[in-house]
């Protein structure tokens, strides 16, 4: 089953024409970023590391979380970004969009979003802004109009660390070959689900 919206036949007619360039207006500059006014994480570390340690993501996953008002957890779900699969935004949207549909309900019926969405995504190189970001961070912006959700912070974790793009704060625990860290000496979290619809999009589309 495929998730997501259909682009109207104008955007379907340019891509045909120059896929590349379709492409490339489905990604964020980091300067666009900074002026959508994301807002802040209070504990952009505590959040890190509670999403590293429930899903011990590898080069390639992408981690979207759901936040109340008080940043507490409320439902979170990844899947990893099949070789090949182009950087292209509006396919990094659909991936998101599938799992937040998968792990809750939408709030659409809000005069205004309560609830926000955060992404961390794993991949090699260091923590500065890439394009693929870009991608990334569009497709977590649209991801969220249409599921109701305020488009919270996008956080790249490499092997240097963590890094919250377009705010200049970051740190060197966790990183990609971090241990999970436990919380408060409790067992280990059970890992939710991964894969679902979502990998099978991307999967699709490396395919093609």
């Amino acid at each position: 089953m495929t998730f997501g919206f259909a682009p109207s036949s104008a955007a379907a007619a340019s891509t045909s024409a120059d896929p590349s360039a379709a492409s490339a207006s489905r990604l964020l500059e980091p300067a666009e970023w900074s002026a959508a006014e994301v807002p802040l994480l209070r504990s952009p570390r505590e959040v890190v590391n509670g999403l590293h340690s429930r899903h011990l993501p590898k080069p390639d996953t992408a981690v979207v979380a759901v936040l109340d008002p008080d940043e507490r957890l409320r439902a979170s779900a990844s899947f990893v970004r099949r070789p090949g699969t182009p950087a292209d935004g509006w396919m990094f949207r659909n991936a998101l969009l599938a799992q937040l549909r998968r792990v809750i309900p939408h709030d659409l019926r809000r005069r205004s979003p309560v609830r926000t969405a955060v992404l961390l995504y794993c991949r090699e190189g260091d923590g500065r802004w890439t394009e693929e970001d870009g991608a990334w961070m569009w497709g977590l912006r649209d991801a969220c109009t249409l599921h109701g959700l305020r488009c919270g912070a996008y956080i790249t974790l490499t092997r240097d660390g963590w890094q919250v793009q377009g705010e200049g704060r970051g740190g060197r625990r966790p990183h990609l070959e971090s241990p999970p860290e436990l919380f408060g000496g409790a067992a280990p979290i059970p890992l939710p689900r991964t894969g679902g619809a979502a990998s099978e999009i991307l999967r699709r589309a490396a395919a093609r």
